[in-house]
């Protein structure tokens, strides 16, 4: 128990340690402001403060994302502080002893004061505003305006993002959490280009202050050492001069070292790889570009006059560099490929049964640019997205369909891509890998360069573009989704459209054994004794041909087995299911508790129809051309005015003409849902807002 009682109480002192160490660090170094420091400290101080800054630019350089350093607009915030504070300290010192000597404020002043500028306090001078003037007009300012348009951009660039992230979600492709991730990220980013933004005022307000308080201390100690020491004026001004020049370099110093850090973490491009290696892999690649170089500076090393040593030394470096890289190259493209393994030669046998290979279900065939994608080995993305994919499908529709069979297929283009259900194929597009698709949702603010296009899932106007245009896309309004996503996307789009067809003998069965584990009885006693298994695939078919999920078989399943001792007929004991299910049925279609805005028919046209039914059948093959011509017509128009405003499609009609109409309707308006009278809920109020065959 003790023991237990010593790690709880030193796990707790670590936590307040790690707790306390940020506000104890902000009241030192204000502290260090209105207290005097001993020289040995303040040397310390000096050295710790270079030190943090050499450490700041190496983080900064080693970063992958602005992100992974998101702490870095706190950095400059606390540097900048400490660079003042210690400015603060040193100049009590150097106004109260620097009549003793150059050595008055400490040895790393001294240091800065004489070594680096020779002891002239002219050139120290110049130096120092030389330095103010790169970090304050050059680096500085740069970063500035680069954060500014980063954040400027970034945020108009969010509800792109989030749109793009919701339609993965919708699709199946991500799950709630990584959708959280994905949304915190964004967010993020956001908030660090726009503390960026203003962190970058810090650094200007500190290069500022740096030349006030040079002025402030070469005056004051000119006055202190004449009126107070009784100095000769062109000492003190000697003394007071170089320990202040010492003391504007030790921080200028520190300071644009992380300006310089902040320059690099804003105008990095993020990749998988540091600032030294992308400097090394884009600058330093080509052999072309390096002899270019070795032989204009040889030349330049050529003319009369010119340092002949210090050019050609360079020259032939370089030259010898793109020697190097020219003959690495060459042999990568001569090395022989690993011989195939010979193929044993197999005596001619007679054809078997192991010959006939069975059709994939659902296929999807890639040409040769894709296969990354689908690559195990390489973790294709696809595969992950497919997974989720068909995990949604099961969760949202009801059944789980079958296994997506992936295969290269070398007569499609090098980026091409189809999809086949059974064999046949149901889909076909292309889709360009390090590329992004920027989809035209219809309130797009401008255009883009790139390969023009069309959305392979729903035919929207699109266009490829490079990851350079990415943030573009998003701040224009476009829908910007990765190669991978584009075919995840489609795929899960045909598989919702042909659902019906892929719910076959098997998956029916498969879907009994499931619900048997709960209700044995109730499966039991409908199938197969009440009707057949044909006929219950027949009537699931039928729902989802018209896109009402099968997630209620419970409610399936009990309908059936009270109809099913006097009907039949799958058609007939589907419209009843229907009528058990109208609550999700139009739940689905109108979410909430919103009044139900439908079309209906004209009373006469719908008397019509119904002695059509009474007297042809059910499928009413025998209906008038013109009527049927003039009812697809207006349906049609119809159908395009509710999509107009924001409403689905919905044509209320009898249930006695739910099912021709529905089948006759369904190929010249695919998106067209009709539903019986006795499909809504008593508690739905319904609102008619176009009468097919009349005035509406």
């Amino acid at each position: 128990m003790m023991n237990n009682a010593i790690t709880l109480q030193g796990a707790f002192s670590r936590g307040n340690l790690r707790q306390l160490a940020a506000p104890l660090l902000i009241v030192l170094i204000l502290a260090m402001m209105v207290l005097p420091l001993p020289t040995v400290l303040l040397d310390l101080l000096f050295t710790f403060n270079i030190a943090l800054s050499i450490m700041v630019l190496l983080v900064a350089m080693y970063t992958m994302k602005a992100l992974d350093f998101s702490v870095f607009p706190t950095v400059l915030l606390v540097t900048t502080l400490l660079r003042l504070s210690l400015n603060v300290a040193s100049t009590r010192i150097v106004l109260l002893e620097g009549h003793t000597g150059p050595d008055a404020a400490g040895k790393v002043i001294e240091a800065f004061g004489h070594f680096l500028v020779g002891g002239n306090y002219a050139v120290g001078l110049v130096v120092f505003v030389i330095l103010v003037i790169i970090n304050f007009v050059v680096i500085t300012k740069g970063a500035g305006r680069i954060a500014e348009v980063s954040a400027r951009f970034t945020l108009d660039a969010m509800p792109g993002k989030q749109m793009a992230i919701d339609a993965d979600l919708n699709a199946g492709l991500i799950g709630e959490e990584e959708a959280r991730k994905r949304r915190a990220y964004i967010a993020q980013e956001a908030d660090f280009y726009g503390s960026m933004d203003g962190a970058s005022k810090f650094v200007r307000g500190d290069a500022v202050a740096g030349v006030l308080i040079m002025v402030i201390n070469v005056v004051g100690g000119l006055i202190v050492g004449v009126a107070q020491h009784d100095m000769e004026l062109a000492q003190a001004a000697k003394n007071y001069t170089l320990l202040t020049i010492g003391d504007g370099l030790v921080a200028q110093i520190p300071a644009l070292i992380i300006s310089t850090a902040a320059g690099l973490v804003v105008s990095r491009v993020a990749t998988d790889q540091d600032i030294g290696q992308q400097f090394v892999g884009q600058l330093l690649s080509n052999p072309r570009v390096l002899m270019l170089t070795a032989a204009i500076v040889g030349v330049l090393g050529l003319i009369p006059g010119m340092p002949h040593f210090a050019f050609l030394l360079l020259a032939a470096a370089v030259g010898a560099a793109a020697y190097y890289l020219s003959r690495r190259r060459d042999r990568a493209r001569e090395e022989p490929a690993a011989p195939a393994a010979p193929v044993p030669a197999v005596e001619s046998q007679e054809a078997s049964w192991a010959d006939v290979a069975p059709v994939d279900v659902l296929g999807l065939e890639v040409g040769y640019r894709l296969i990354p994608l689908v690559d195990r080995g390489q973790d294709g993305e696809l595969l992950r997205r497919i997974r989720g994919l068909r995990k949604k499908f099961a969760q949202e529709v009801g059944f789980l369909a079958a296994p997506v069979h992936i295969r290269d297929n070398l007569e499609l283009k090098p980026n091409g891509y189809r999809i086949t259900l059974k064999g046949v194929e149901i889909g076909q597009g292309e889709a360009y890998p390090g590329m992004f698709l920027a989809i035209d949702p219809g309130r797009v603010a401008g255009q883009l360069p790139g390969n023009q296009t069309r959305d392979p899932a729903f035919g929207l106007p699109a266009v490829w573009v490079d990851a350079g245009h990415r943030d573009q896309a998003h701040a224009l309004g476009y829908t910007v989704v990765d190669a991978s996503t584009v075919i995840a996307t489609h795929l899960n789009h045909v598989i919702l459209s042909h659902a019906a067809e892929l719910l076959g003998r098997q998956e029916t069965q498969q879907l009994l054994d499931h619900i048997a584990k709960d209700a044995p009885k109730l499966v039991e006693d409908l199938v197969p004794k009440q009707i057949p298994l044909a006929t219950l695939q027949r009537v699931l078919q039928n729902l989802l041909e018209e896109g009402v999920t099968i997630r209620d078989m419970r409610t399936i399943i009990e309908t059936l087995a009270e109809h099913a001792p006097r009907i039949q007929d799958a058609a007939e004991l589907t419209a009843q299911v229907r009528v058990a299910l109208g609550r999700a049925i139009v739940q689905q279609l109108f979410p909430g508790n919103v009044d139900l805005q439908v079309m209906v028919l004209d009373p006469a046209l719908e008397r019509v129809l119904v002695q059509a039914v009474q007297t042809l059948g059910p499928d009413g093959s025998g209906i008038e051309p013109g009527l049927a011509d003039t009812l697809l017509r207006e349906t049609a128009a119809a159908s395009r005015r509710q999509e107009e405003i924001g409403l689905p499609g919905v044509l209320l009609v009898p249930g006695s003409l739910r099912w021709l109409l529905s089948r006759f309707l369904r190929r010249a308006v695919p998106s067209l849902k009709v539903i019986a009278n006795a499909e809504v809920p008593a508690n739905r109020n319904i609102k008619v807002t176009s009468i097919i065959g009349g005035r509406a």
